[in-house]
């Protein structure tokens, strides 16, 4: 009876609820990003250029500016060959409760910082928060690598990067790079200010460096029974975006640690956060002023950037927000310190573009490891 009763109540009170979800107004939906406008390469004020034969790649020997596309083939390395030897692949997870530097940071969902009205270049974000994280870590060891003996390698950012492993594994039998390992770690979650990866990647400091150093290479070392080189010339970084301003602040910072930078969509933008009164501008202070005021380092650096990059995609308006600027001014101060460097410009191309890393890839890799001995036997 009083089930019945129960029931007869809930249905006397449906037309009421009804009424009441109805006047509860939805989340407003996120305006969509405006599609960045496609930039030219011989734009006033951009570097000059070289302009490739449609679908050529820059070549692996020379320094200095390039154009190509608008058509991105992929590499035939990008492809794995019959016949080549093939590396061995292990992957293993980190916990951010076993980190001493990263505990984990997170930024709410939906949530974004507001510009602080003093100060446009920076940003306010109050919903960041302590959080944990689990990263992945995938560990390359080419056929060729020879127990006991020290290796090159390099650091991958947003990992696992499979393109990376089937280019080396081409590349390393044709005697093209050398026998390298390659470590390619997953950030920890998030992105942009306040998040893990965020934090990670932007901040302007060798921290990132210092955490792959201390508490990654050696589990990399232990738990796979490799060497990893101490020899920083036997070191490069790698990434896209953010994970690309990281591969350079981590050589930057630590040139006695990484020689070798590849960045793909540089992140070269005012994105650090909290932030820092001696960076007060992000990864943009590298071509404002950090590389020309300082004595040029033994870094060599491979750049690329997409005509359809991204531009000013937040609510920030203080002109450090476009990503094909950041990557033209790089390239003109890297210059004129007389860096080793290779700039690529892409044609029909967007934010780390996928089609022209199948493309540009293998080429990128042997123009970075230029000058550094092969040493392994032939295959």
């Amino acid at each position: 009876m009083f089930r019945l009763l129960s029931i007869a109540c809930l249905i006397s009170l449906m037309p009421g609820l009804h009424a009441a979800m109805a006047q509860t107004p939805a989340p407003a939906a996120r305006p969509p990003r405006p599609t960045p406008p496609t930039r030219d390469p011989n734009t006033p004020g951009y570097v000059t250029a070289k302009v490739l034969p449609d679908g050529a790649n820059a070549p692996a020997n020379a320094d200095g500016n390039f154009i190509l596309g608008p058509t991105h083939n992929p590499a035939p390395e990008m492809t794995a060959q019959e016949g080549v030897p093939q590396g061995a692949v292990f992957t293993f997870t980190m916990e951010s409760s076993d980190s001493k530097i990263y505990p984990g940071i997170a930024r709410d969902a939906d949530t974004l910082g507001k510009p602080d009205p003093a100060d446009p270049a920076k940003l306010i974000v109050t919903t960041s928060h302590p959080a944990p994280y689990t990263r992945r870590v995938a560990v390359y060891v080419p056929k060729q690598y020879v127990p006991g003996k020290a290796a090159p390698f390099i650091v991958g950012a947003d990992g696992p990067d499979r393109a990376l492993f089937t280019a080396l594994d081409n590349l390393i039998a044709g005697r093209r790079v050398p026998a390298m390992i390659a470590i390619s770690i997953g950030n920890g979650s998030g992105d942009a200010q306040g998040s893990e990866r965020g934090l990670e990647y932007d901040t302007m400091s060798g921290l990132y460096a210092e955490f792959v150093e201390k508490e990654v290479l050696p589990l990399v070392e232990k738990q796979y029974n490799v060497k990893l080189t101490k020899d920083p010339d036997g070191r490069a970084t790698m990434g896209g975006s953010s994970g690309g301003s990281c591969a350079l602040i981590m050589a930057w910072y630590h040139p006695e640690l990484y020689h070798r930078v590849l960045t793909y969509s540089g992140t070269y933008v005012n994105q650090q956060w909290p932030s820092n009164p001696e960076t007060p501008h992000g990864a943009w202070e590298f071509h404002e002023h950090l590389i020309p005021n300082t004595p040029a380092k033994p870094l060599r650096i491979w750049m690329e950037v997409g005509d359809r990059d991204l531009f000013n995609p937040n609510s920030m308006r203080d002109n450090m927000h476009d990503w094909v600027v950041a990557n033209e001014n790089m390239s003109k101060v890297l210059a004129a310190k007389g860096y080793h460097y290779q700039f690529v410009f892409a044609r029909d191309a967007g934010h780390t573009d996928r089609a022209v890393k199948q493309q540009t890839l293998p080429e990128a890799l042997e123009y970075v490891w230029q000058g550094y001995p092969i040493g392994a036997p032939k295959n």
